[in-house]
């Protein structure tokens, strides 16, 4: 598997919004989304589709909560890398594929894992997992799709990794028709902007809007910013309940294979664009103003209102000297 860094060739400063089409053979993909916006439930029922289609797939959860593959594996959780590793190491033992690597009807999954509440930095378990991928033969492998699923609500450099070192060759970004998941959307698009301004070659390939009510808030965003919708999934009653079983959707069959079949084909497809991020208040524009207190001033506080009484000037402790 080629370095990704080899796969595209935007230049700093080119007038073009576009970089040029993945070259190499497998085409690693980071996903990013607000934390619960439905990345975990996308990426699962995509690489499924895809696997269905002929093409192998590896989904790499990288999210400190494992749960990316829980949904690909009946709601099983798999062992974890840095647990796996952590364990391997007390035992005086090395780390096998086979540890941390299992498959479900031709799609690979595994889980980066990360440390519990208050024991260490999610972002360095990341970049601890990736170098433990690499011992294995990373770019070895011989995959048509590699997924990453990053949590895009968490700013710490662990996360930004694959944007920051060119680790993929485009990003896809996971929201909703809700102020949120669209501020972090954002946040990601700003990311790849300012890694491509220090020379970087990532962009946004597109948008993936989860359960879509119609309101067109997302649509809006995805328009302002540049980037395409490449796949809008209703929020229906029928996707909720059997994504809370732990049901795969993206079959064929399935009532929602055309949804999911459309879907592989534009992530495979789509170029990484360079996006325009928006402002906080370009951001709020898209929604109505009683939606999110868009008509809302600052009122600027004062002592009184901090100490809850009239605040008394205390006379100044300078020693002020006579002029000679």
């Amino acid at each position: 598997m080629s370095t990704p860094a080899s796969a595209v060739n935007a230049q700093v400063g080119d007038d073009s919004q576009t970089t040029s089409p993945a070259a190499a053979k497998t085409q690693i993909i980071a996903i990013y989304g607000k934390g619960g916006i439905g990345k975990s439930f996308t990426l699962a029922n995509l690489s499924y589709m895809m696997s269905q289609q002929g093409k192998k797939v590896l989904l790499i959860g990288c999210d400190p909560k494992s749960d990316t593959t829980s949904l690909l594996f009946g709601g099983r959780a798999c062992p974890t890398i840095l647990e796996t590793s952590s364990k391997k190491k007390l035992a005086g033992e090395e780390v096998e594929i086979g540890d941390v690597c299992f498959k479900r009807d031709g799609v690979f999954a595994m889980e980066l894992g990360g440390p519990e509440v208050g024991r260490g930095c999610g972002g360095r378990g990341i970049i601890h997992g990736f170098e433990l991928l690499e011992k294995l033969g990373f770019h070895d492998w011989g995959f048509d799709y590699v997924l990453l699923d990053f949590l895009g609500d968490v700013v710490c450099g662990g996360f930004g990794l694959p944007i920051a070192r060119d680790m993929c060759q485009k990003v896809i970004v996971v929201g909703s028709n809700d102020l949120q998941s669209l501020y972090v959307a954002n946040n990601v698009c700003s990311a790849v902007q300012y890694f491509r301004k220090l020379g970087g070659n990532v962009g946004v390939a597109g948008l993936v809007i989860n359960k879509d009510d119609g309101t067109g808030e997302a649509s809006a965003f995805a328009e302002a910013v540049g980037i395409p919708v490449l796949s809008a999934i209703p929020a229906h009653d029928d996707i909720r309940k059997k994504s809370a079983n732990y049901e795969i959707i993206g079959r064929e069959g399935s009532e929602w294979a055309p949804l999911f079949k459309e879907l592989g084909i534009n992530v495979a497809e789509a170029p990484p664009v360079l996006p325009n991020p928006l402002s906080q208040d370009e951001l709020l524009g898209l929604f109505k103003s009683e939606d999110v207190g868009r008509e809302v001033t600052l009122k600027p506080a004062n002592m009184e209102d901090m100490c809850g009484k009239a605040s008394i000037t205390k006379p100044s402790l300078e020693v002020i000297y006579d002029e000679v």
